[in-house]
Order: structure tokens, then sequence, then C-alpha cells
């Protein structure tokens, strides 16, 4: 099986949404990494169904596949990177929260979108960790609903610092909850590299039944910092190897989120590296 492997537009936020979309297509990716921010389909905006159907229209006309996602800093609260969050302590910003998931689970429907991310959120002080839990699973409870109802698997992602950081974490989740069919993981490449206990091709066999979106990027040990690939210690061929055997039918997604002043050139650079590193797998050669 081949990867279709896309970008993130969370590394491509200088520019605008269409320039980004074509860039993609032209460098050869298969689809696009949306997060739903004021620079790019804003979901606050009070025409985002037009909007939506706009971009829907860019990307089957450039043949680009999407996953939504919901990692936007600042979107929700200008002062709060990520805030509120789906553990906040007060329910009315939990709701917010919610709320915004459950509009990019609508969005994510309008655009044919293949699934949508989101993650916990840290455990807010003096909060503890069976509350914590508690508040995750009521928040995202009519997220779920809605991801049912509009065919859209919701993706949560394990990340390094919050409540739900591990894929140990994911499985608690789901236990939790009842097992929901809706719901599956996020597995970023470079988490895995950070802090799991297993090498990330084993990471990946081990969450192959619940694959619903991939991010993957370069990363250390025990360091959470998204890296070009090359700058960090993943080796990725097994890696890529291992999700082409899963059947994995969705997006790998590039996510490198604090390099958008060199965005078009990382696209480039990684769509190349990634094609070398498993040209078996990686769709091939760079279009001329």
């Amino acid at each position: 099986m081949t990867l279709r492997l896309g970008y993130g537009t969370n590394g491509l936020t200088d520019l605008r949404l269409d320039d980004a979309l074509g860039l993609l297509a032209d460098l050869g990716y298969d689809g696009v990494g949306l997060t739903l921010d004021h620079m790019h389909l804003d979901p606050l905006a009070p025409d985002l169904a037009e909007r939506t159907r706009r971009v829907a229209r860019r990307l089957s006309g450039l043949g680009l596949g999407v996953a939504v996602e919901t990692g936007a800093r600042y979107v929700l609260d200008p002062r709060r990177k990520h805030g509120p969050s789906l553990l906040d302590p007060d329910p009315e910003a939990r709701a917010a929260r919610t709320g915004l998931l459950v509009r990019a689970v609508e969005v994510a429907a309008g655009l044919g979108a293949h699934a949508v991310h989101c993650f916990s959120g840290v455990t807010p002080p003096d909060t503890s960790t069976d509350t914590a839990w508690q508040r995750l699973t009521g928040a995202l409870t009519p997220v779920l609903d809605a991801a049912a109802r509009e065919g859209v698997p919701l993706a949560i992602e394990p990340e390094p610092g919050h409540l739900l950081g591990t894929l140990a974490g994911f499985h608690h989740l789901r236990t939790l909850l009842g097992d929901p069919e809706p719901l599956g993981l996020t597995l970023d490449i470079g988490h895995c590299q950070c802090l799991e206990p297993e090498p990330p091709a084993d990471c990946v066999k081990q969450a192959a039944p619940w694959l619903r979106h991939v991010q993957i990027e370069d990363m250390r040990r025990g360091v959470h910092e998204h890296l070009p690939f090359g700058d960090g210690e993943i080796d990725f061929p097994p890696v890529l190897e291992a999700l082409a055997a899963t059947g994995y039918a969705g997006l790998t997604v590039v996510e490198l989120p604090r390099h958008s002043h060199a965005g078009p050139e990382l696209a480039r650079a990684s769509i190349d590296f990634l094609r070398r590193a498993a040209p078996g797998v990686t769709g091939g050669d760079a279009p001329c």
C-alpha cells in the first residue's frame, strides 16, 4: 500500500489558504492537515458554511484530501494558549471547547475529511486525575455524538504533558467511554520517539486498529520539539513501512507548527525526504 502524504497548514500560517493548498498540490502532496484558525478557515466566522463550501471546491479542484485539525493556539482565547481546554474547571469554558470540536466535525463533513483531530489538554492545578478524566469523558460525549451523526471519526492525539499523553492513556479513555465506534487515534510519530517506551515503528504496529490520523516529524527522546526531518533521532524507513503495512488509508501529515517562516521550502524538503526514506510506500518521485 502507498501512503498518502500531507502537510499541516499550522506550518504554513504566513500563506493565504488558497496559496498554501496550491503549493501543496504543486509539490505532489496528496492532501492537507487543515488547522481551523483565524487565518485558515476561521471556525468562528459567521459565514463559516460558505467558506467551507469554497474550501471544499478548492480541495476538489486540486485533488487534495483533507483531515481537520483543531490545535490552533489562540482561536478561543487570545490570552491562553490552547485555552479553554476540555479539562477546564469552568463548565462553560469546557463547553466552549466542546462546541468548537462539534463545529470542526461539521466542517469536516462539509469538506469530505477523513478525520477530525483533537487532544485532551493539560490537567489544571489542584485537579485530581480522576476528576480530569471525568471532565474529559463528559466534554467529549457531544463531540462523539456529532462524529457518529456526520460519519467522521474523532481522532484524539496523545500529547506530551497532557492528561492523555501516551498510547496507554488513549486505551484508558476508550475503556472509560465504552469503546465508542467514532473514537479513534491520532498517532504523532515524533511523540512516540519523545516518550513512548517502544520504538516508533512498534508504536505504529500497536496502534494500527485505531489509527484514524497520523502526524509525522522528527524528534529527540525526551524533548517535545517538532523538528524537520534529519534534525532528530527517528529512523524513518521502518516507520513508513510499518504505516503502509497497517493498511491505514488516511493522510500522513507533516507537522512543523513552529516553522512557518520557512514553510514553502520545508514543505518541499519534507516530501523529498519522505520519498527517499521509503520510496516503495510514499508515492514515488516528485513531479517535474
